[in-house]
């Protein structure tokens, strides 16, 4: 019976320092989302505790490393109520239950709600729960009378901005000379002042209308005003050779109703779209309307399963039957370059330009017509009776069965190597550490340590180097698995190599009682390869075989040009005379865990690596009964004359 306390240690760690927050985050997010333990109340109650204390690159490491794993709700709840730019990685890929994600929906944003909106791995019943929140998430409400303020309608004359105090007063009123009656003594432009006969309304829902809206900005309320102006009958104006100052405009009092005339077209329109939405809300008129519920009538799009078509003697398609016609009208048969659209397979090209039919040919439809999709085109040539010219192809398509596809297959990476790759760096880091430590203690630079204690370090510097081996082995083998390993060829000398590896390993097999021996033929023989690669593969290769040496037992390693390639030939240790090859290739750790100084990852797994690292080379490993075969391409040279070719 075993307890795993793992949680209740990352909870009782020191989170008073910013190292110690970011230490405890990372943690209790690995741990709940990957289901090593539970989303238990304390635990998610810490995370929101120190949320603020950790830096925002650190949540969004921590989401994204979430991608591949499959968090529980509490977890996907605490990175929803972050930034959307860390949320986002999380809600993409979260894979909840239909009762869980309505649970969660009304506690998100609408920018997460938005994001939710484009997966299309959600359940129905999940998309109709997000149709519900539309007049919500898409609403435009009125500008507020701060903003109002801020953009005034255009003046005449450049004039102050009033304070608070001055626009509360009432504007006086404007006196005239006595002997000119009609003339204004004081030129003064007083401000135009929004209606009150289109004041905002107050929505009594989340909808506002389109009117309310439209009378808060400063063209409409300029329209406004001038049209209340027009309708209010006024004296007849001076004559114009009297007139010596511009006219003060005093604002009228407001309409009782909305003016039936005026200039202005605008403010009419507006005034009469707001008149009808205030009766429509408040005396309802007319038969009682249906309420109709999208969610009951929600169906899957029509698709449409096959189609008829013609193109011309260019190979442009002209005519559509029993599809969407503008996706496919004007689809080129000459592989054009577009990236978007629809787009058919180098077949229908080829055949196009030799004028020949083609049969079940791919094509790929972009959009989300009734045509978007996969399909197999079939199409014969026409020509002309008369002249006997081509004048284009006439076809049909189809859907694909379920054994055939209509997409181009491409190689996909390997998901557990990406993540196995993510793992491999995260360990390096504190191994380093402890490597580092451990030598300082062991030589004394921290000050005096007794002997007990530098022989505990020496040892965990050795096991930690050990591991350091293993975990650059891995991170090999997951770049070969993803193909990311970064090769440059180049010359490599076989007796220095080997005479360098052989040095290194020569305390190996002083523990193991062995001896190496080195018989190399030509000391020009040079490899061609990189020269890191092809060094790690020979020494992985020999430090197999010399810890599987036993006391008194002689290991020789030799050399030899074999046509355009360099052979190098390993002694095989009588430990592993009694396997074959694949027994060889699948010894494990545990079986040689016993065994001082081999592989910390099993025999079995080097030299599968081994192997895999030679294909990478362009060479091969052999493995026979008495001795290993390493095979690598031979570099050309330098004395060796061409030969001409003219």
């Amino acid at each position: 019976m075993r307890f795993d306390d793992s949680l209740e240690t990352v909870l009782s760690a020191d989170m008073s320092t910013a190292f110690g927050a970011q230490s405890t985050w990372r943690q209790l997010v690995d741990l709940i989302g990957r289901g090593r333990a539970a989303a238990s109340d304390a635990a998610i109650a810490r995370l929101r505790l120190i949320r603020g204390d950790v830096p925002p690159m650190v949540r969004s490491a921590s989401a994204r490393g979430l991608v591949f794993a499959s968090p529980p709700l509490p977890l996907v709840a605490v990175f929803a109520e972050d930034d959307l730019s860390i949320a986002a990685p999380v809600l993409r890929t979260a894979r909840l239950s239909v009762a869980e994600w309505t649970s969660l929906l009304p506690r998100l944003s609408p920018a997460a709600r938005s994001i939710l909106r484009h997966r299309r791995d959600l359940p129905r019943a999940v998309h109709r729960a997000l149709e519900s929140f539309g007049s919500v998430d898409f609403v435009l409400h009125a500008p507020t009378e701060p903003e109002q303020a801020a953009a005034p309608p255009p003046q005449l004359h450049p004039q102050p901005a009033p304070g608070p105090e001055a626009a509360a007063e009432p504007v006086p009123p404007v006196e005239a000379a006595p002997d000119q009656p009609d003339a204004v003594a004081d030129p003064v432009l007083v401000p135009p002042e929004l209606p009150e006969a289109a004041p905002p309304i107050a929505p009594r829902s989340s909808f506002v209308s389109i009117a309310a809206v439209a009378a808060g900005l400063p063209v409409v309320a300029e329209a406004l005003r001038r049209a209340d102006h027009a309708a209010v009958p006024s004296a007849a104006p001076p004559p114009a050779a009297e007139v010596t100052a511009p006219i003060a405009f005093v604002r009228p009092p407001p309409p009782a109703s909305p003016p039936e005339t005026g200039p202005f077209q605008i403010a009419e329109l507006v005034a009469r779209i707001d008149a009808y939405q205030r009766q429509r809300e408040e005396t309802p008129s007319g038969p009682p309307r249906l309420e109709i519920q999208p969610e009951l009538f929600a169906t899957e799009p029509h698709q449409a399963e096959s189609f008829r078509f013609e193109t011309d003697a260019n190979g442009i398609v002209r005519w559509i039957e029993g599809a969407a016609r503008a996706p496919l009208i004007g689809l080129s048969f000459d592989l054009s370059p577009a990236t978007q659209g629809a787009q058919v397979d180098g077949v229908v090209a080829g055949a196009f330009r030799r004028r020949a039919g083609f049969a079940n040919a791919r094509l790929v439809v972009d959009g989300h017509s009734d045509a978007a999709g996969q399909w197999r085109i079939t199409g014969i040539p026409v020509f002309d009776r008369v002249s006997g010219r081509f004048t284009g192809y006439r076809g049909t398509a189809r859907r694909p069965r379920a054994d055939e596809t209509a997409e181009p297959t491409r190689e996909l990476r390997n998901p557990a190597a990406d993540a196995l790759r993510q793992l491999v760096h995260e360990l390096r880091t504190p191994t380093n550490a402890i490597a580092g430590f451990a030598e300082m203690i062991e030589s004394q630079m921290l000050g005096p340590v007794p002997a007990a204690y530098r022989a505990h370090a020496a040892a965990i510097r050795t096991q930690s180097s050990g591991l350091l081996t293993a975990i650059d082995d891995i991170d090999m083998a997951a770049r070969i698995e993803t193909h990311a390993l970064d090769l440059r060829t180049g010359d490599v000398p076989v007796a220095p190599l080997l005479a360098r590896i052989l040095n290194d390993l020569a305390p190996l097999a002083t523990l193991r009682g062995s001896s190496l021996e080195q018989h190399v033929c030509d000391e020009s023989l040079t490899i061609l390869g990189d020269d890191r690669a092809v060094e790690r593969l020979v020494a992985r290769l020999m430090a197999t075989l010399v810890a599987s040496g036993s006391a008194g037992e002689r290991i020789g390693v030799a050399a030899a040009r074999d046509d355009a390639a360099i052979s190098i030939v390993f002694d095989r240790p009588r430990a592993l005379a009694a396997y074959a090859e694949e027994s060889l290739l699948t010894i494990d750790a545990e079986a040689e865990a016993e065994r001082e100084g081999a592989p910390l990852l099993g025999t079995g797994f080097a030299l599968r690596l081994a192997r895999n690292l030679a294909a990478e080379l362009r060479g091969s490993l052999t493995i026979g009964d008495k001795a290993l075969t390493l095979r690598l391409p031979a570099a050309s040279l330098a004395g060796m004359e061409q030969v001409s070719s003219n």
